[in-house]
């Protein structure tokens, strides 16, 4: 069947909420359709003229519009049945085994748990090595300090610049490809790491691990968007997150004990044996999720079958390669500098991530002077980091869902409303950074910066997720662009505000210098509050033109 009627028509929130999830902005199509820039496309999912011809006008004054009252619900959206095009390839149906909705439970819940995995790994590769760094200056006889704190956060260097060129590829070859190609080069710079000779080696490998670390990251939630229906997608999500999330505090805590058993080189090898574990299941488990590549893969067929050379995939979106990596670079560009909202919340999250690499690239050198540490035990240092990330993430679902579900209930939800659990999560950060930089000044028990460094990992994700969330409310269609616009300040900001650390400490020493960096969060602070306040008379006189 080539053109079969019309089983369930997507709703303008799903399609977004899919396209966000997948990485991609609502006018590029995912695997139920997309909401077209123009009418130059005649296959698209319909929504009602009066609300198109208002998204059509936003586009093109604000792109901040956001989710008005109510909005989240589709229950209020006019849906139109498109004409039956006898050219146009769909899916057979809404139990056509094609569609990877239909695949069996085993094989989907399968290759979740198998991208939950990997991309836990490929966070923890970022910091595993860090209670090693002393023994990797020693073997490449360098001083320098500047290099110490660099060797570490190079790697999410590499987290700004690879998504930047994966997210286009992925959208012109599918999934599939960009996992075992990204999987293999992460295996072969982890190995390369593994065995550099000097230190400039060390950290080009260590930046093209991220690179291609990266790949799962832009990639997992779009195929768990492809594999899980949406009323089921939250647990497999939930899951998924904690790779970026939790991956960073656990790796020393590894990483400590494998460099004093076997040394820092055999942080690299632990990486790149589970990452070639993995590999080779995704090569046997795998398969192709996107539902624009497997209806191109149908009308290729169909067309050789029939010669019908006018068969085209319904999900076609017929934008060139160049525009793809106009979308996926310029977009997130124009809107990190012309959007308030966009810059004021990614220097929010830019400066608080770069905190947690700071901590990183300076845990080793504090619990070894102030706390005479050494050996595995350094990697119990990054314990209160990892748990009060845990609890956070956990928090924030329960909380934040919580106070979104009743707004929606009640039909004023805005996307404001994502913000007030920020507002509490934006105090820990600086609590912990002044608990933890006078405990260790004055030699307080362990516990009490361990307990400190937890009140900045809660923190952390408290302010994390909800500014995530509300980025993608605010932007709707162009959510991705906006989270691209995030993750590169925030991935530069990681990269290289902890290149002067140590020399922060050494000239304030740890009291005075984590009171600075409380200071400049307690600066931030006000920022959810402003948005809860003016955010939507900011959204309302937006005029920012992608």
């Amino acid at each position: 069947m080539v053109a079969p009627a019309l089983y369930r028509h997507p709703t303008r929130s799903e399609l977004i909420d899919l396209a966000a999830a997948e990485g991609h902005d609502a006018d590029i199509p995912s695997n139920i359709g997309s909401l077209p820039e123009d009418s130059r496309h005649t296959t698209r999912p319909s929504i009602s003229l009066h609300e198109e011809n208002n998204h059509a006008a936003a586009r093109e004054k604000d792109v901040e519009g956001g989710a008005k009252p109510g909005s989240i619900s589709s229950t209020n959206e006019a849906e139109e049945e498109p004409d039956n095009d006898p050219d146009v390839v769909d899916f057979d149906g809404p139990d056509d085994p094609e569609n990877p909705l239909n695949w069996r439970a085993t094989k989907k819940w399968g290759m979740v748990a198998l991208i939950s995995a990997i991309t836990f790994l490929t966070p923890l590769a970022s910091s595993q090595f860090a209670p090693g760094v002393p023994d990797v200056m020693r073997d490449f006889h360098s001083t320098d300090q500047m290099l110490e704190g660099f060797m570490v956060s190079v790697y999410v260097l590499g987290f700004a610049f690879g998504p930047l060129i994966i997210a286009p590829l992925s959208e012109m070859y599918g999934r599939l490809p960009l996992y075992h190609s990204c999987n293999f080069f992460f295996i072969v710079f982890t190995i390369a790491a593994a065995v550099a000779s000097n230190m400039d080696m060390f950290i080009i490998f260590r930046f093209f691990m991220g690179c291609f670390g990266g790949a799962p990251m832009v990639l997992g939630g779009g195929t768990i968007a492809d594999l899980i229906p949406r009323e089921q997608r939250g647990t497999a999500m939930a899951v998924w997150m904690m790779g970026p999330t939790i991956g960073p505090c656990v790796g020393p805590i590894i990483g400590g004990f494998l460099t004093v058993a076997k040394g820092w080189r055999w942080n690299f090898w632990f990486v790149a044996i589970v990452a070639g574990a993995f590999f080779i299941m995704s090569l046997l488990l795998m398969s192709e999720t996107s539902g624009v590549i497997i209806l191109q893969r149908k009308t290729n067929r169909l067309r050789a079958e029939t010669g019908n050379m006018k068969l085209r995939s319904k999900l076609d979106s017929g934008l060139s390669p160049t525009d793809l990596f106009k979308f996926s670079i310029i977009r997130p560009t124009k809107m990190l500098f012309l959007s308030a909202i966009c810059f004021a919340i990614s220097l929010y999250i830019a400066i608080t991530y770069a905190y947690l690499y700071i901590l990183f690239t300076t845990f080793t050198a504090v619990f070894t002077k102030q706390y005479g540490w050494h050996g595995g035990i350094m990697g119990l240092s990054f314990l209160g980091l990892g748990v009060g990330s845990l609890v956070g993430q956990f928090i924030y679902i329960h909380y934040g869902n919580k106070i979104v579900n009743r707004h929606i209930q009640r039909g004023d939800f805005r996307p404001e409303h994502r913000l007030y659990v920020m507002t509490i999560g934006g105090f820990f950060i600086p609590i912990g950074l002044f608990m933890y930089g006078w405990s260790v000044h004055f030699h307080t028990h362990y516990m009490v910066p361990i307990a400190a460094t937890g009140l900045i990992g809660f923190g952390l994700l408290m302010t994390f997720m909800p500014a995530t969330t509300y980025l993608v409310d605010v932007f709707t269609i162009h959510a991705a662009s906006a989270m691209a616009a995030s993750t590169v300040l925030r991935s530069l900001a990681a990269a290289i505000i902890p290149l002067s650390s140590q020399t922060m400490y050494e000239r304030l020493g740890y009291g005075w210098g984590n009171s600075l960096l409380g200071f400049i969060a307690l600066a931030l602070v006000p920022i959810p509050f402003l948005f809860i306040k003016f955010g939507e008379r900011i959204r309302a006189s937006s005029t920012v033109k992608l």
